[in-house]
């Protein structure tokens, strides 16, 4: 087998990170699954070497040892074995790799199966060895999935179409724009018998006009007319879901904040727990005046100048 730079093959630099590593596979692994490219021999022989590129490059030991020894990595074992050969023998501790060829089994016609006697040949990321085939992971599946703020505060189910394939979900009460929850085993079919792939949805929570949302609590203003401010009494709030009356101080100001404990969101898969709803009273002027209602605003601003 051919010398392979697995760099290339993953498009990324000698001193990538595992997570460059990581995101270089999969994106490339989805644009070449199988799946996606049922009758394309270049896609698929593409796919096979991203599939052992990332089974080296993934691994901290395999990744030392194709870096160390460069286009015989995978012969780096008796490498070792014939330094020390050599070491116990009197002669030279070096080894060239012209020397390789002289060691029984391990030519340059056996590197594929090599390959696969090293890390498990059956299931190596190379291809087939006594008939049998590599296995390889579907490929994940990404989705989005819109609620309103009400539907995220319920636990309820839903049916989800993937790829042509109905899917039924719970969604948990509390969910927030943004997040996103894992479906093991929804994603793309596995090759040769290898396990599906996932699927990975983000949930979409639409802005609410009534209310504004941080974490599992709400917040919204509610108004407040100058007679009920000044005298006191009750006013009826909205919550997400029902009606509430509330009890206004006497001389309460434009801009206080009152909190309905636990009349927020639920949250997140802490079942009983729930956050609060913030209410923020907007003093309401009352416009259109009569005579008379002008008239007992003078006499009361009289009353207060004296």
């Amino acid at each position: 087998m051919a010398f392979i730079d697995y760099y290339e093959v993953l498009g990324v630099d000698k001193k990538a990170s595992d997570k460059d590593i990581k995101n270089a596979y999969r994106k490339l692994a989805r644009k070449y699954h199988p799946d996606l490219n049922p009758n394309d021999a270049e896609a698929h022989k593409k796919f096979q070497q991203l599939n052992e590129a990332n089974e080296v490059l993934s691994d901290a030991d395999k990744r030392k040892k194709y870096d160390q020894y460069g286009e015989n990595w995978k012969h780096g074992e008796q490498y070792e074995q014939a330094r020390q050969q050599q070491s116990r023998g009197g002669g030279s501790a070096g080894f060239d790799s012209s020397q390789f060829g002289g060691f029984e089994g391990f030519g340059s016609d056996d590197f594929s199966d090599f390959f696969q006697s090293m890390f498990g040949g059956a299931g190596g990321a190379n291809g087939s060895r006594g008939g049998r085939q590599a296995k390889y992971r579907g490929q994940d599946y990404n989705a989005e999935l819109r609620l309103g703020l009400k539907e995220s505060a319920e636990t309820h189910k839903q049916t989800l179409t993937v790829n042509g394939k109905n899917i039924r979900i719970t969604i948990p009460a509390g969910v927030e724009n943004g997040q996103t929850i894992k479906i093991a085993g929804h994603g793309g079919a596995g090759v040769n018998g290898g396990p599906a792939g996932d699927l990975y949805i983000t949930f979409v929570v639409a802005d609410d006009p009534r209310f504004k949302r941080q974490g599992s609590d709400l917040f919204a203003n509610a108004p407040l007319d100058i007679y009920t401010a000044i005298l006191g009494g009750e006013v009826t709030i909205d919550t997400l879901d029902s009606k509430v009356k509330i009890k206004v101080k006497p001389e309460t100001q434009n801009g206080t904040k009152v909190k309905l404990k636990g009349k927020g969101l639920p949250v997140y898969k802490k079942e009983g727990q729930f956050g609060d709803l913030y209410i923020t009273y907007d003093l309401q002027i009352p416009t259109n005046l009569t005579d008379k209602q002008k008239k007992l605003f003078e006499e009361l601003r009289g009353a207060g100048e004296r």
